[in-house]
């Protein structure tokens, strides 16, 4: 279930794939296959509605819901994968709403079947994978048609026809480009139109340390949908202490590395510096971690960098000292500062103002 309230809005990736790994084979999920001009929610967001009508994730501003929770009951009905398309481009006339979205929307609506146990578990994996689901059909296929490609190849999935090895010639390279990077996209082969759900593990946000200010930071980092854990140096500490967190463990600054790889974000925050130099050692390297956020003043992180002697590609992973530039002083200002930063990261993104970017704010697939 969502991790602040019972607002669908407010669930976050990782709260939806919860919800459909308990949601049940009596459940739909709609999926955003394509969007032309502008939406709220992009390809790939996902909602999921159960028997019982209750929904967890989002896939408009909310404007749609009720239309699309119809849908989903008759999708649950006949148990047959169907598309869904939203002109919002002249709202004020067609839905009488004044919708602040201006483009087309067009949802994949499907049972909660065994092919989502596939995806789960395609998308726990470290190498990531692609979805790929006939949207449009054409010969031999029809709507909700289904493979997984990943490193070991093309995969069919359980309660449904797999796509045609035919039609997944054409856009193989979109299809090796996707899988993996949590993008979706769809792209046409001229019978058939497929949604490539690329899937990627939820990603990790390690804290170090034991303070009290590590737990706004935890806070703010599950809501915003990463999957959280605290290694404290310290004994005494637990899941309640965290209560935010996903994972809470203790142990000597050296083992702070222990499982973290290319989708795990580290920020070192102990407030003590030969714990803290263990640790930023530890983790630059003996793990693959993009990112390694230190708190503290520079001068700090420049006499522990003083003791070590790092590469530069090792240093261009560090942020220090970490967070972006908010100028609050609170410590939900620092875990707003700190988490921005993260995902700003995460989303290979700089932080600046929107207003001083060129473009969309959210490019397509084949813009990236």
């Amino acid at each position: 279930m969502p991790t602040e309230d019972a607002d669908p809005w407010n669930a976050t990736q990782k709260d939806v794939r919860d919800a459909i790994d308990s949601g049940g084979t009596t459940a739909t999920v709609a999926t955003v296959a394509a969007v032309e001009g502008s939406a709220y929610r992009r390809p790939g967001a996902k909602m999921l509605v159960t028997d019982e009508g209750v929904d967890t994730g989002a896939v408009t501003a909310g404007c749609l819901e009720p239309s699309v929770v119809d849908i989903c009951e008759s999708v649950r009905t006949t148990g047959q994968s169907r598309t869904a398309r939203f002109d919002l481009t002249d709202s004020g006339e067609a839905w009488g709403l004044g919708l602040g979205c201006n483009g087309i929307i067009d949802l994949l609506v499907e049972p909660r079947d065994g092919s989502w146990d596939a995806i789960l578990d395609a998308s726990s994996r470290e190498g990531g994978a692609a979805v790929v689901t006939v949207v449009d059909a054409g010969p031999e296929t029809a709507v909700g048609d289904r493979v997984i490609v990943d490193e070991s190849g093309v995969r069919p999935v359980p309660d449904r026809s797999p796509v045609p090895r035919s039609h997944l010639d054409g856009p193989e390279d979109t299809i090796d480009r996707i899988a993996g990077t949590g993008h979706s996209s769809t792209v046409s082969t001229g019978e058939v139109t497929l949604l490539v759900d690329g899937l990627a593990p939820i990603p990790e946000l390690l804290l170090f340390g034991s303070q009290n200010d590590l737990g706004s930071v935890a806070a703010l980092g599950s809501r915003s949908g990463f999957r959280v854990t605290v290694h404290a140096q310290r004994a005494g500490v637990d899941e309640s202490t965290f209560p935010r967190a996903d994972a809470v463990r203790t142990g000597h600054p050296s083992t702070v590395a222990d499982g973290a790889g290319e989708h795990t974000y580290a920020v070192v925050m102990s407030h003590n510096l030969v714990d803290d130099r263990l640790a930023v050692e530890t983790l630059l390297r003996e793990s693959d971690v993009p990112y390694v956020g230190v708190m503290g003043p520079r001068e700090r992180f420049d006499r522990l960098r003083e003791e070590l002697s790092f590469t530069a590609d090792q240093l261009d992973r560090v942020a220090a000292p970490v967070g972006l530039d908010l100028g609050g002083g609170t410590p939900t200002d620092i875990a707003l500062s700190i988490v921005s930063e993260v995902v700003a990261v995460h989303n290979g993104r700089d932080g600046g103002r929107l207003r001083d970017r060129s473009g969309p704010i959210h490019p397509t697939e084949s813009s990236r």
